[in-house]
């Protein structure tokens, strides 16, 4: 009997896992974060996630602070995959200041989980400033401005506010989304879970417009007013 006539021969081989990379050990960290929020992700249970051993996960980053910073880093690169988003102004640059700040707003909402560590975690440098933190979009944003006749000072500003916009934006719309944007170790909320408005007629009269959902209208007109302001800043310079 050959062995190919051997019925032990058909038997399955077991089936091979495929050996894990510090990519796969990051994606399946902010897929955790997306679920769950970065107070969940912890190596054991980024281990179980993965079917494997918390001590493996070691093999591919140092420590969760450096598994955060490959978070960061990884969020950061899908502007790089945005067909909108572009490292090098395609008409003019506002048009490159708008097709940036709708790429990272896109990448918040598509992450808010994720975004308050993009906006919150100590960056490499201090002169990098979230959530544009990386060299390469940094780079780019001043080099596109300079292209386009604003000078050192009016860049560097311009960079500032731009970032500033996006922070204080995008924080308040994710943390509307349910992102948790405090601390790691938050005291639980004291507040009253019912609110009074007799002492405060506006707001009372106010309140449905309040209530509405006008994130993206405000956005836009937040990032026109700004836009507005950055040409006064490249004409006239700062006053």
């Amino acid at each position: 009997m050959t062995k190919s006539d051997d019925p032990s021969s058909l038997r399955a081989e077991p089936e091979r896992r495929t050996p894990l990379d510090r990519a796969q050990v990051v994606r399946a960290a902010i897929e955790l974060i997306d679920e769950h929020g970065a107070h969940a992700l912890s190596m054991r249970r980024l281990g179980r996630r993965l079917n494997v051993e918390a001590m493996s996960l070691y093999k591919h980053v140092d420590s969760r602070d450096t598994l955060l910073d490959g978070v960061i880093a990884a969020i950061i690169d899908e502007l790089f995959d945005d067909p909108e988003t572009h490292l090098r102004e395609t008409d003019s640059w506002s048009d490159y200041l708008v097709r940036v700040a709708h790429g990272v707003r896109r990448n918040a909402l598509a992450h808010p989980n994720v975004f308050p560590l993009v906006a919150t975690r100590p960056p490499e440098a201090p002169w990098i400033r979230p959530p544009l933190r990386s060299l390469p979009w940094v780079e780019s944003f001043l080099l596109s401005l300079r292209t386009h006749g604003f000078d050192a000072d009016a860049a560097v500003y311009t960079y500032r506010a731009f970032t500033s916009f996006l922070l204080g934006h995008l924080l308040l719309e994710v943390a509307a989304l349910g992102a948790d944007t405090g601390p790691i170790a938050s005291p639980e909320s004291t507040h009253p879970s019912g609110l009074r408005l007799d002492d405060y007629p506006n707001v009372q009269e106010l309140r449905p417009k309040l209530t509405e959902n006008a994130a993206a209208e405000e956005f836009d007109e937040s990032l026109d007013n700004l836009l507005n302001r950055l040409q006064d800043v490249r004409t006239h310079g700062l006053l």
